[in-house]
C-alpha cells in the first residue's frame, strides 16, 4: 500500500500539514509518494518522488492537502488512473475534502488499516455537436455569455424533446456532487450525492417563474445557444478551459461512463457537511 500526497502550497504554506500527514502515514507503515512537479517536495522526509504518471500508477490511494478546489483538480487525474481520493480540508467549506486537520491522526490510521469505504460520484460529459471538443465535469458545466450586460438566449432539449427556452446570464448543469457549489448559489437544490441525476439551474433568468429542473442521468440534454444571440457564449467544466459556442451552435451533455471514487469513513459524511458547513454558515 502507498499513498500519493498532493498538496496545495498556497493553502498549506511551508507544507506544514503535508509534512504532518506524511509523518502519520509513515508511522502507520504506509509509504508516501509525491510527484516531481510539486514545489518544495524535498521538505517531506522519506517520501518517494516520482514523475506524475508513475506516482499515480504506484499509488493505492491519493490524499489531497488543500480544499475542495484542490481535490476537484486532482480528481480528474484520479479518475484517469482509477485511484480513490481523500481530501484534508484547509479551505472554507469542505464538501469533497471531508477530513479536517484535527481528524488526521484517526482517519489516516483508519486509511492505513483499510477501515474505510468507497463511494462513487457520477460525472457529466459535455461535447460540442459541431466541433471537436469534449470534457468531463465532477461538479458542473457552466454556459455563460461574454458579458453580464447582455443576457443570452438558450434552448434546452431532453432526448430530442423541447424542454424550455431561457433568457439568462447563463445555465449550470450540475452533478449531485456539484449541487452544493455554484448551482446552489444560483438557487438550485441540494442533491443526495448518491442520486443518479443531474440538475439544470438557470443563472439570473429573466423570468420570475423559472425553476431548476432535475433530470435522470440516463437522459441526454442538448443546449442550443440561440442563433438570435448577438455574441458568442462559452462553456466550461469545473472552471476549466473555456470552449466557445457561436450563435446557433449546440452542446450535448450526458452522464459520463467513469466515476470519481471518494474515500469515506461513515455514511453520513455528506449530510454532516451539509448541516455543519452549509446550513449553519
Amino acid at each position: 500500500m502507498a499513498v500519493l500526497l498532493i498538496p496545495n502550497a498556497l493553502k498549506d504554506q511551508g507544507l506544514t500539514v503535508t509534512r504532518r500527514a506524511a509523518e502519520l502515514l509513515q508511522q502507520f507503515g504506509v509509504p508516501v509518494l509525491m510527484t516531481d512537479t510539486d514545489a518544495n517536495v524535498r521538505e517531506i522526509p522519506h517520501a518517494t518522488v516520482l514523475p506524475e504518471a508513475e506516482a499515480y500508477r504506484q499509488a493505492d490511494q491519493v490524499l489531497t492537502i488543500g480544499g475542495d478546489g484542490t481535490l476537484l483538480r486532482t480528481g480528474h487525474a484520479c479518475i484517469r488512473y482509477g485511484k480513490p481520493v481523500l481530501g484534508v480540508n484547509l479551505g472554507r467549506t469542505g464538501f469533497l475534502a471531508t477530513c479536517e486537520v484535527e481528524e488526521m491522526p484517526d482517519k489516516l490510521h483508519r486509511l492505513a488499516a483499510g477501515e474505510y469505504t468507497l463511494v462513487e460520484r457520477g460525472l457529466l460529459v459535455a461535447s460540442a455537436v459541431d466541433a471537436d471538443w469534449q470534457t468531463e465535469a465532477i461538479n458542473d458545466i457552466v454556459i455563460f455569455g461574454n458579458t453580464r450586460m447582455h443576457p443570452m438566449d438558450y434552448s434546452v432539449y431532453c432526448d430530442g424533446s423541447f424542454v424550455s427556452s431561457y433568457r439568462s446570464d447563463g445555465l449550470i448543469l450540475a452533478t449531485p456532487t456539484g449541487s452544493t457549489a455554484y448551482s446552489f448559489s444560483a438557487g438550485g437544490p441540494v442533491l443526495d450525492g448518491a442520486a443518479d441525476v443531474m440538475v439544470l439551474t438557470p443563472v439570473c433568468a429573466h423570468n420570475v417563474h423559472t425553476a431548476p429542473l432535475v433530470f435522470a442521468a440516463k437522459r441526454t440534454l442538448e443546449i442550443v445557444a440561440d442563433a438570435e444571440n448577438r455574441e458568442t457564449c462559452y462553456a466550461s467544466a469545473d472552471s476549466g478551459p473555456q470552449h466557445t459556442l457561436q450563435p446557433g451552435q449546440r452542446m450535448r451533455v450526458t452522464a459520463a461512463p467513469r466515476k470519481l471514487q471518494l474515500i469515506t469513513f461513515q455514511d453520513s459524511e455528506q449530510f454532516c457537511a451539509i448541516e455543519n458547513k452549509l446550513m449553519r454558515r
